[in-house]
């Protein structure tokens, strides 16, 4: 299961969005190519694919995606596929999942991508649009610590540990059984997908307390920028998509109450941040909207999910 880029080779134009900096810490480095691969993810990273586009485009007759950086990897490499059948797509990432979903409603985007479950204020807000969302797969949420916490000891956390870590009660890795390396936190902005999935594994329905006043504490967006910071950190946690740390030696996710984001947990939802994965349209998707999803759904479009560490539908039993 590993979390890749588009092609090397699709014609993308990339912004990269400005990560969150902390004093003292080392930015991660990354070779060329697997820049190339993977910035697709980054927070304003704008696939554009030329053609010809038929109905349900958006402004320049091109199709407009955008939200969840955990879904943009699928959707760019479905939309560098679909070019061939002359389609003109836009993939972004502005906002996570909650940007997609208002953009949806603003008539700004064609399909919202999604890692979260559409919420009943997105209804409430927006009763003009007729919410559609189409489920494409699952990923698994993870807390993710560095190797030095994982080797130290850390290989398991139970929920309220994680909440401690993340209110700023725990403070040293040593408190949880592991070593003596201050904890330093990166948490996701509100209302990104990975956000709500951890909020409701630790508070349930309650409603989640304000970040702490704590100088190890920083919010972060996107996946890459997620990662990279983790990298960059010793003694650093933050929850990321499972998928974006296969491979990565100096990352690790933990067990969450004894359970593992295997496969199998995920499949069968034992695992407790296992998730949805969606595309959103505004009704019933037609023309260029429709092939889209189309695509995603039909085999190959599947196999992309089973390429960036997801499980399809027929591995969750939909």
């Amino acid at each position: 299961m590993t979390a890749q880029g588009a092609s090397q080779h699709a014609p993308f134009h990339l912004v990269p969005r400005t990560a969150v900096t902390h004093e003292g810490r080392a930015s991660a480095m990354f070779s060329k190519n697997r820049r190339r691969a993977c910035l697709v993810t980054s927070a304003l990273a704008v696939v554009s694919l030329a053609g010809c586009a038929d109905g349900g485009a958006g402004k320049g007759g091109a199709l407009q995606v955008s939200g969840s950086t955990t879904v943009a990897p699928v959707a760019a490499d479905a939309a560098e596929a679909l070019k061939a059948d002359g389609l003109d797509i836009t993939v972004a990432t502005q906002g996570g999942s909650a940007g997609g979903i208002s953009q949806l409603a603003a008539g700004q985007i064609n399909i919202a991508l999604s890692s979260k479950p559409l919420a009943e204020e997105d209804k409430a807000a927006n009763p003009d649009t007729d919410f559609l969302p189409t489920q494409i797969g699952a990923d698994a949420v993870g807390v993710i610590v560095t190797k030095e916490v994982a080797d130290g000891g850390v290989k398991n956390l139970t929920a309220d540990q994680v909440r401690d870590l993340f209110e700023g009660k725990i403070n040293n890795w040593s408190e949880v059984g592991g070593p003596d390396l201050d904890v330093f936190v990166y948490d996701k902005e509100p209302g990104r997908g990975t956000r709500e999935v951890l909020d409701k594994y630790i508070y349930g329905d309650e409603k989640a307390p304000p970040p702490p006043e704590s100088g190890n504490y920083a919010i972060v967006g996107g996946n890459l920028e997620t990662r990279n910071k983790l990298e960059s950190t010793p003694g650093a946690v933050a929850p990321l998509s499972t998928s974006f740390v296969e491979g990565r030696d100096g990352l690790a996710a933990v067990t969450l109450d004894g359970i593992e984001p295997s496969p199998e947990n995920i499949a069968s939802g034992k695992y407790p941040m296992a998730r949805p994965l969606y595309l959103i349209t505004d009704g019933k998707p037609e023309g260029s909207a429709k092939k889209f999803v189309d695509y995603v759904l039909s085999s190959k479009g599947q196999k992309l999910m089973t390429k960036h560490g997801y499980l399809t539908l027929k591995e969750i039993g939909k």
